[in-house]
């Protein structure tokens, strides 16, 4: 059996393999989630609306938009 026979039949057996199991996710699981995801977007909006992030982001803008052609 070539090399190229061989990588298929591996992936063709991996994926029929695992079709018995259950791999979604519980409900606990997707409350923690979704908290997870809120804590996150939350501490990323407090530091892109920070004065020092601003400042920087309106700073690099104005010198990409100042740039003589």
């Amino acid at each position: 059996m070539g090399a190229a026979m061989r990588i298929i039949w591996f992936r063709a057996w991996t994926a029929l393999r695992g079709r018995g199991r259950d791999a979604g996710m519980s409900t606990s699981e997707y409350a923690m989630g979704t908290i997870a995801a809120c804590a996150f977007a939350a501490v990323l909006y407090k530091v892109v609306t920070s004065e020092v992030v601003s400042t920087a982001l309106q700073s690099t803008i104005g010198k990409a938009l100042d740039v003589p052609f």
